[in-house]
């Protein structure tokens, strides 16, 4: 069985290499690159001579059908540029493949954020489908958190062996990417016709605190755990809040004298 490791990158130098040198075993490797301005395209290029460039960006769940359209092989192996395939779960895929089942399978994803592995705090193991034969399955085309639609009910297994994931270089880039997914979030409950409340921001972004710290124990995580948790929950507020902007509040006057 033949398996194509699968790319959607922007601007990703800082991590592609790392990436890519962890998937050298694929039988293929396509990359799909958003129009990146840094070195991800010359690098990519390093490791595969399939490096398509598409900068008409549509979301994130449409960029993913656009890099699986592209495919030869029979199975697709969806990877971030900031994850790792480690020994381990190379091991469980290839094993999976050597199995010949169809079915999609799940990888549990660790994540290092802020100086440590989270083990806890809901965020391991962070199950995500991502191995599954072409053609059988594919992502939605959500404009963020995408999933993977299963149209013929294959059966969902479990892999072992972590997928590790350098999810925040700092504490800019996360609220960097925090914001970006509030806003994509509020422009796809906008079309579908919600509306929001700072107080469901403020209920919703307690709850998350709740669930993270205490319910799915990140205090265990010590002072990173603490930190994700307070992250989250502002988070949480700020996709209301944003929603809440575009659908309660008064568009700006024209006059100019109105503010006198």
């Amino acid at each position: 069985m033949s398996i194509a490791a699968v790319l959607i990158v922007k601007n990703e130098q800082a991590h592609l290499r790392a990436c890519l040198e962890a998937l050298s075993w694929a039988d293929e490797i396509v990359i799909l690159d958003a129009g990146s301005q840094d070195g991800s395209q010359e690098i990519a290029r390093e490791f595969t001579d399939k490096v398509v460039v598409n900068d008409d960006w549509q979301g994130f769940g449409v960029q993913r059908q656009r890099a699986e359209a592209l495919v030869e092989s029979e199975w697709i192996l969806m990877v971030d540029a900031d994850e790792r395939v480690t020994p381990a779960l190379r091991e469980s895929i290839q094993a999976a493949l050597d199995e010949g089942t169809q079915a999609i399978y799940t990888l549990p994803r660790l994540s290092w954020c802020f100086g440590a592995f989270i083990r806890h705090s809901g965020w391991y193991p962070d199950r995500v489908a991502r191995l599954y034969p072409r053609g059988r399955a594919g992502y939605d085309d959500a404009l963020v958190h995408e999933k993977l639609r299963n149209p013929h009910a294959l059966p969902v297994k479990p892999l072992e062996g972590d997928l590790l994931h350098f999810t925040y270089r700092d504490l800019r880039h996360y609220l960097e990417k925090s914001a970006h997914y509030a806003e994509a979030w509020a422009e796809q409950r906008v079309a579908r016709g919600k509306r929001g409340s700072l107080a469901d921001g403020l209920l919703h972004g307690v709850g998350c605190f709740v669930r993270m710290y205490l319910l799915k124990a990140g205090f265990l995580d010590g002072r990173q755990g603490l930190l994700l948790a307070l992250l989250s929950a502002h988070s949480t507020f700020a996709k209301y809040a944003d929603l809440w902007v575009r659908t309660r509040t008064p568009a700006p006057p024209q006059d100019a004298s109105a503010g006198h």
